[in-house]
């Protein structure tokens, strides 16, 4: 004897709660096996092999009864091991859904049993978690009767399971005609449903109540002040009247699956009036029913397919109302759709400035929200799905693109996010409302309800006197004290009591006492504030549906970026990226990780391209800014100066030459009218929108990940920074054409002052990019990328272009120590025009500071060694020329007293040397001694320049830590005697010659000249001091050259032979220091004593030898040069040794010939 089924013993809460969660689980793996069996590229390789393709012809013929003894199946016996391994995944997945069926089967049953009431607004999760089982379990089976391969996949499964085991899989027969049953899902499903039929149909009238309220158009919503705050101003402070207050958030997809796919199965209940409402309703507002993410169903055609194989005289009368609702819902949907997200974008708008400006609002009108989220989600759900979806061209119906084509969607995306983050940032403030609105309110009114109650069973007493005290307990010093709230048991144990209450012959019967129920709804909600806030906000707005339609998100995003107004909701892309593991479910672990490296690449992307985005406009600004600063260099002030002393003119003169007059700087800030937008107002407008949405949130958490905006964009904006502060160089290697040093700072200044701004536009610190960024331009390279710099490209150019032009076009450029620069000198035989460049228009002091300023002290150091390994170079080719004349000079140097020997060692030592190929320009050692000498002292001479500008601008820039350099520079012990001494002199001159300041022997020359190698094992002092003698003896040949003549303009010698006293002196300096016992002075005089006799003589030459040495005055006063640079010589010692009266005659000479020149 069977015994009776006591309701509350079925368990039909926990059932529902468990199924529900494991038919999510199953959908989506079977989503994924589809996905994977879709793809050829993803299939397992023997399902795409040839050479079974007979054998998958035969297992589909004889599905599912196949005998593996079969001879066309012998060839699996090779790779079943192989087949078991890759398919058990699949197979085991049909046996769940198999056992899910039977569950769910079986549980729908018990409810028809028990014959449960359902009624959404009453017992609320019972119906709801009903519904949603039945929407499940006919996604489920429709799903997987679109699986391809499937009977394959099972049968190939089960054969290699026979070969390995003898025998076959024990749930395969049952597993094969579940497939065969379900082959056409609705036909099997319709014939279950009809018992079911008695639940299914009063659960779906009492959706009644709220359907027809939810889908409305976007007039009547704005009518009704539907999500409006102000709508009623008098009641804004107050909780909102309903007394169903989850289903007013309830999904709008949701409710439509339920109707479609119940009625589907119950289409005998069609002509109930209420029910035909509700499906026409449903059938209309859509032609695309969602089965799992992007998995979907062209209804109309699908239910008509199913329709017309049912037999029955009104079954084609169903089919021509379908057919006319899909028309309908062509039609209208879109355009209702379209408005209907216009209306959300400004009500979800409103609702966010109030609740930012009024954040205590969010505890009596939170539920504003969840209503606001849940309808925008609903209709992104809908555009993505239609808009993916196309109907199809059967239907006659041209659909309007812009219909799809939302370009403010980005905002309405937005707003939801803005919203949400509102929550999550006041979640106290709704805490604090409702813990204190349980325990005043709620349990009051309920222990009222109970007391009020004829008759209550001892079970129902127990959940309800338990769910009292939970609530009357509650205190706001929890709250403060930050205690974890977990009303868990609180809703489980209300769902349960809609079970036992809902049940026939119940003991409490819940539609009797509806108050209570709705009452107990109310209750949950609160409790859902208080502890299930963040699941509630992703119950009603989880976007992770993107994830799945990854080319509309990527478009949607295009499209955003294109549109300026829109850009400011830009970053709303990588936000929704968040969601996405949301869409992943327990039950398919393996899918996490490639769901979690989407999101985290579509972040980055979007990340990447909005500060990409950002950094064109500020370039774009960057360059506007540049040229109006171009405009304002001082070269462009000669117009302007020519114009105003042209005034004096007749005015005939003024119309003859009258042409349109130029537009001078600061016109483009004129305005008459504010609504005329410039290029750069657009800019402008453009990077605050930009920046707005750069400086939205400080963190957006992805998967594992958390990506910083703000540090997104920093990092590509020093890299274009950096990119664009050598692209300013215009540097050019093949035609050595380069930007002046001056014209490259006041650009770098005015794109300074550009980034300087961005301060006021999002929070970052500006400093630290320029500290990333310049310093790096002081090295040889960046370390960005490795590519040249600033310093590598402008000492390249200045040591192999305008030093290399200096040395080898003689009386062209030449260095003029009184206008501190190197000077193109115009004569009849090169104009100014045939000249490659104007030295001095990159060669000056002026041109040089501002180098120094973009380069500072580093780069400036990295030119200065650069130039010392030129000038080591020339030394190692002097000393060879030392070598070779050996014997020569050191009889030189020890008969320079007897004139008529030193007249013929000269003659040996003048003689010219062959060179090998060139047998016409035969040069002399003597020569050669002089040039590379000379090449020495114009790099020096550069060298000392660039030295003065960098010390101008440092004692501009950094005075007070400059006056500490000069102070240890002059103070510091100088005493020869000791070699710690030597060692802080040496520290100090490095640390001075680094700051700019001079010292008497530059560091930089003897570390160049100390890594050089010893040639030929000589002394290198012995060659050191017979160098002195080669070049004091030769420096009075320079009087036969005509480019040696002195220019007073320029106090310098057209062949740049005045340098040699620079270079003299350092060389000597630098070699004797290195080499010698410190006897610099003593060498000093030697060369002053034999250049002083060589002179000497050159000025006892007769009548007719004259004009062969014209310029022998210029060459006297070289060696007044000399001293007067040498911190070793006096005016006395040359006095001593050469008259001064033929110095002062040789300056009136030179003096009076430049007079008359000029």
């Amino acid at each position: 004897m069977s015994r009776a089924m006591v309701p509350s013993q079925q368990k039909l809460a926990e059932k529902l709660t468990i199924l529900n969660d494991r038919g999510r689980g199953m959908l989506t793996r079977i989503y994924n096996i589809k996905k994977m069996l879709g793809n050829p590229q993803n299939k397992p390789a023997f399902l795409t092999e040839k050479v079974y393709e007979p054998v998958y012809r035969y297992l589909l013929r004889r599905f599912p009864h196949v005998d593996s003894k079969s001879s066309t199946l012998q060839v699996i016996n090779n790779i079943k091991q192989d087949v078991v391994k890759s398919l058990s995944l699949y197979y085991f997945t049909f046996v769940d859904i198999m056992d899910f069926k039977d569950h769910v089967v079986d549980l729908l049953t018990t409810i028809d049993a028990c014959q449960v009431h359902m009624d959404v607004t009453l017992n609320y999760d019972l119906t709801v978690n009903y519904l949603n089982l039945i929407s499940t379990y006919v996604s489920l089976m429709i799903l997987m009767s679109r699986v391809e391969d499937r009977r394959v996949v099972l049968s190939l499964y089960n054969v290699a399971y026979e070969y390995l085991n003898a025998s076959s899989d024990p749930s395969f027969p049952r597993l094969g005609q579940m497939v065969i049953d379900y082959d056409v899902p609705l036909k099997k499903l319709s014939e279950e449903f009809v018992p079911h039929s008695r639940v299914v149909v009063p659960a779906l009238m009492s959706l009644h109540k709220i359907y027809p309220k939810r889908n409305l158009p976007a007039d009547q919503m704005r009518a009704t002040g539907m999500l409006s705050l102000l709508a009623e101003p008098l009641k804004i402070m107050n909780v909102p009247n309903t007394d169903m207050v989850q289903c007013e958030y309830l999904s709008l997809d949701a409710m439509e699956k339920w109707i479609i796919f119940s009625l589907i199965l119950c289409h005998q209940y069609l002509q109930e009036a209420q029910l035909w409402d509700l499906w026409k309703t449903a059938l209309q507002s859509g032609y695309i029913v969602q089965l799992c993410r992007d998995e979907v169903l062209h209804i109309h055609s699908y239910i008509n397919t199913f329709f017309e194989s049912l037999k029955g005289h009104n079954m084609s009368k169903r089919v021509t109302e379908v057919k006319d609702l899909q028309h309908q819902a062509l039609l209208s949907s879109p355009g209702i759709h379209r408005e209907r997200r216009k209306f959300l974008r400004s009500a979800l708008k409103e609702l966010a400035l109030i609740f930012t400006d009024q954040p205590g609002l969010l505890g009596p009108k939170g539920l504003y929200i969840f209503q606001a989220l849940a309808v925008a989600r609903d209709e992104i759900h809908w555009l993505l799905r239609h808009f993916d979806n196309p109907p199809s061209k059967k239907n006659a119906v041209k659909l309007s693109q812009e219909d799809f084509v939302d370009r403010q969607l980005p905002e309405l995306l937005f707003n939801m996010e803005e919203l949400k983050s509102l929550l999550r940032k006041y979640n106290q403030v709704v805490q604090r409302y409702f813990v204190q609105y349980l325990a005043g309110y709620d349990s009051v009114l309920l222990n009222s309800l109970i007391q009020n109650l004829a008759h209550c069973p001892e079970d129902e007493s127990v959940i309800l006197s338990s769910l009292y005290n939970t609530i009357a307990g509650l205190s706001i010093k929890q709250v403060e004290a930050n205690e974890v709230f977990d009303f868990r048991g609180v809703r489980l144990d209300w769902f349960r009591l809609q079970a036992y209450t809902s049940v026939s012959r119940a003991g409490l019967v819940l539609k009797d006492h509806q108050d209570l129920g709705k009452h107990l709804n109310m209750i949950v909600f609160h409790t859902k504030l208080v502890d299930y806030l963040d699941e509630l906000i992703n119950e009603t707005g989880d976007l992770s549906i993107y994830c799945f339609y990854s080319q509309i998100f990527e478009h949607q995003f295009k499209q955003c970026m294109e549109f300026p107004a829109q850009h400011r909701f830009s970053i709303v892309f990588p936000i929704i990226c968040g969601h996405f593991m949301n869409a992943t479910h327990e039950l398919c672990p393996e899918e996490r990780h490639s769901i979690g490296t989407t999101s985290v690449q579509y972040a980055h992307w979007f990340l990447k391209e909005m500060s990409d985005e950002v950094n064109q406009v500020i370039t774009a600004i960057c360059e506007e800014q540049c040229m109006l600063n171009y405009k304002l260099l001082p070269k462009h002030s000669a117009a302007s100066i020519l114009q105003s002393s042209n005034k004096h003119k007749k005015k005939q003169d003024k119309k003859k030459h009258a042409g349109p007059e130029e537009e001078k700087p600061g016109t483009e800030s004129i305005r008459k009218n504010r609504e005329n937008f410039t290029r750069m107002d657009k800019l402008h407008m453009a990077l605050t929108e930009l920046c707005y949405a750069i400086n939205y949130c400080n963190v957006i958490q992805v998967w594992e990940h958390g990506f910083v905006p703000r540090e997104f964009f920093i990092q590509h904006l020093e890299t274009r920074f950096n990119k664009a502060l050598v692209g300013m160089m215009m540097y050019n290697p093949e035609t050595c054409e380069i930007a002046k040093p001056s014209e490259l700072l006041s650009s770098v200044k005015a794109i300074m002052s550009v980034l300087q701004g961005l301060e006021n536009y999002v929070q970052i610190d500006i400093a630290r990019v320029f500290n990333s960024v310049l310093p790096q331009q002081t090295q040889a390279t960046d370390s960005f990328n490795g590519e040249k710099t600033i310093t590598a490209n402008y000492t390249n150019w200045y040591l192999e272009v305008l030093l290399r032009r200096v040395t080898v076009n003689v009386g062209q450029i030449v260095y003029s120590p009184n206008h501190k620069a190197f000077v193109t000198v115009t004569t009849d035989n090169n104009s100014k025009e045939n000249l490659f460049l104007a030295a001095e228009e990159y060669a000056d002091l002026t041109e040089l500071r501002a180098l120094a300023e973009l380069i500072g002290p580093y780069g400036m150091r990295h030119l200065g060694e650069r130039l010392m390994g030129h000038v080591a170079s020339q030394v190692e080719e002097l000393k060879k020329l030392v070598i070779q004349n050996k014997e020569v000079l050191f009889n030189m140097r020890t008969s320079f007293d007897k004139p008529e020997a030193m007249r013929d060692l000269f003659r040996r030592l003048g003689r010219p040397t062959k060179q090998q190929g060139n047998t016409k320009n035969q040069v002399s050692d003597v020569d050669s001694v002089l040039m590379r000498m000379t090449i020495i002292g114009i790099l020096l001479s550069f060298r000392s320049l660039a030295q003065d500008a960098l010390l101008d601008v440092l004692e501009d820039r950094i005075p007070f830590l400059m006056a500490s350099v000069q102070d240890l520079q002059h103070f510091v012990p100088n005493m020869k005697d000791t070699k710690y001494s030597y060692m802080k002199q040496q520290v100090v001159n490095e640390m001075a010659s680094a700051a700019g300041l001079s010292c008497d022997i530059d560091p930089l020359l003897i570390s160049a000249l100390r890594s050089q190698k010893n040639v030929a094992n000589e002394s290198d002092y012995e060659l050191a001091c017979l160098l002195m003698v080669f070049v004091a003896v030769s420096i009075p040949t320079l009087a036969k050259k005509e480019a040696s003549v002195f220019k007073a303009s320029l106090e310098g010698n057209l062949s740049n032979c005045h340098c040699l006293a620079k270079a003299v002196n350092q060389i000597a300096g630098a070699l004797f220091t290195i080499h010698g016992p410190g006897d610099v002075s003593d060498r000093l005089q030697e060369f002053l004593a034999l250049a002083s006799s060589s002179l000497l003589r050159l000025g006892q030459s007769q009548e007719h030898d004259k004009e062969t040495v014209k310029n022998r005055e210029s060459v006297y006063i070289l060696l007044d040069l000399i001293v007067q640079e040498s911190p070793y010589l006096t005016m006395d010692l040359l006095e001593s040794c050469f008259p001064y009266a033929l110095l002062r005659n040789a300056y009136h000479t030179v003096y009076k010939a430049s007079a008359m020149d000029s």
